[in-house]
């Protein structure tokens, strides 16, 4: 039999001559029906950062999450559950023997430490660690019916961050600035501002764009101080000097780049520099607190305690999508447990004391956006990784245990149907009954408000189209406007 240089036969060169004809015309067909639209794969052609189009038709154009680092008790602050004072001392009924709690006592129902009461005309019920938050009931979608994966701060923080609760995929704001760029070129399209106290425990991995570009990462800023430091060169090199550095870098670096094709850290480190370079300009304007006026300062918090520091990172978190950075995240509670929401101790301290720092700022928060016009085109979402157990941690223990099974969340803003309450516990609000949340239909909502597929929004990694929600989840479209 006759061989080609290429090790066929004859025939065999023939065979695979005609499937790729056939090929060609599989391809026209699948692109007359559409089929490659249905993959919204980011592409960086025109730079990691810029604009790109929305999937699906949306309001919003930025997300601020406020991330209450700890886990905040849901039977405390959103959920009210009568049956806790009705069955006050009492355990939690039997049938409940799967409940992990980390080696920690299973003490006795506990009713909620505070007072619930009705707010805006929708008369939803939020309790008195957030009485400011409760004027704005009407904004608000509260989801009790959430649960997650882990009990562990660290890997539960990553899941509600990730997706998933092992390090290394890309968080929630990555793959918003993935699907969507950025408005704002000479600021980061993500933003993470973290409490003075500490970041989560889990650290980095929570803002990480993880096999994706490095472009698509949270950009750290300081709670306290400058928000961003080394920002500004020695006062001997000037802008001109400097951009003449950095066209000499760039030249080197796309010569090196363009003879090994494919270098992704290569090219995400040329684009950093140039967006440092923009920064210098435009960032200092963006955190400058003294271009606010006194009464918005004011109504923030800023300037009196214990409002100060989260009521500054809300201010600047509004400027900041007002701007048009993409994704924005602030934490409250920094460390580990007392100086987090997590309330083994006592959660009237403890609530007490982090309720007080954030409820004004959030309240002055929701209030400003709105009076700008921005509420509209910005997606809030409120929570913590878990919940809190309906039950104290033993006789005389105020404080209460890590709870996965059933927990709040509240969304507002862009999209979001306002005054509702989604989903239910059950009568303890210990675990999640009717319309169960798992994070994936948290995350599939969160991209669905801010215009994404979650289905469709894929990064291709190692063989297998990766998403947020690994196709898993569901868009609760009861939240929805």
């Amino acid at each position: 039999m006759k061989m080609f240089p290429c090790g066929n036969s004859r025939r065999e060169f023939v065979w695979q001559m005609g499937g790729g004809f056939a090929g060609l015309a599989l391809t026209s067909l699948l692109d007359r029906d559409g089929f490659f639209g249905q993959q919204a794969i980011a592409s960086d052609h025109k730079g990691p950062l810029a604009v790109r189009p929305a999937q699906i038709p949306t309001k919003a154009k930025s997300c601020i999450f406020l991330m209450m680092n700890g886990a905040p008790s849901q039977v405390d602050t959103f959920d009210y559950k009568p049956s806790l004072e009705k069955y006050a001392g009492k355990p939690l009924p039997a049938g409940k023997d799967y409940i992990n709690s980390g080696g920690r006592k299973v003490g006795y129902l506990t009713p909620a430490f505070r007072k619930f009461h009705p707010g805006g005309e929708s008369g939803l019920l939020v309790s008195d660690y957030f009485p400011n938050v409760r004027k704005h009931a009407d904004k608000l979608a509260v989801i009790k019916s959430c649960h997650t994966d882990s009990h562990a701060h660290g890997s539960a923080l990553v899941a509600m961050n990730t997706g998933k609760t092992f390090i290394g995929r890309p968080s929630l704001g990555s793959w918003c600035v993935y699907g969507l760029g950025t408005e704002n070129q000479s600021l980061p399209g993500y933003v993470v501002i973290l409490d003075k106290r500490g970041g989560p425990i889990s650290g980095q991995p929570n803002w990480s764009s993880g096999f994706m570009s490095a472009a698509y990462q949270g950009t750290l800023f300081r709670p306290v101080g400058d928000p961003i430091l080394d920002l500004r060169g020695p006062d001997h090199v000037t802008r001109e000097v400097q951009r003449e550095q950095l066209d000499l870098l760039a030249r080197l670096n796309e010569k090196h780049l363009a003879q090994r094709p494919g270098g992704d850290e290569l090219a995400s480190r040329i684009n950093s520099y140039e967006l440092a370079y923009r920064m210098q300009t435009e960032a200092p304007e963006a955190v400058d607190l003294t271009q606010e006026t006194e009464q918005t300062l004011a109504m923030y918090g800023v300037g009196q305690q214990p409002t100060d520091e989260f009521g500054r990172n809300c201010v600047v978190a509004r400027r900041l999508v007002e701007r048009g950075v993409r994704f924005v995240q602030l934490y409250s509670g920094g460390g580990h447990l007392e100086e987090t929401w997590d309330a083994h101790e006592s959660i009237e301290k403890n609530h007490g004391r982090h309720g007080a720092e954030v409820d004004q700022p959030i309240a002055a928060l929701l209030a400003d956006l709105e009076e700008r016009g921005l509420l509209e085109e910005t997606l809030v979402v409120w929570g913590g990784e878990f919940g809190r157990m309906p039950f104290s941690e033993g006789p005389n223990a105020p404080g209460r245990n890590h709870n996965p099974y059933g927990f709040s969340m509240w969304l507002a803003g862009a999209g979001v149907k306002g005054g509702i309450s989604y989903g239910e516990t059950d009568e303890f609000g210990f675990e999640a009954v009717v319309d169960r949340v798992h994070l994936h239909d948290l995350h599939a909502t969160i991209l669905h408000l801010m215009g994404l597929d979650h289905e469709k929004l894929t990064y291709f990694h190692q063989g297998r189209d990766e998403s947020l929600t690994d196709v898993f989840g569901n868009v609760i479209k009861g939240v929805l406007a």
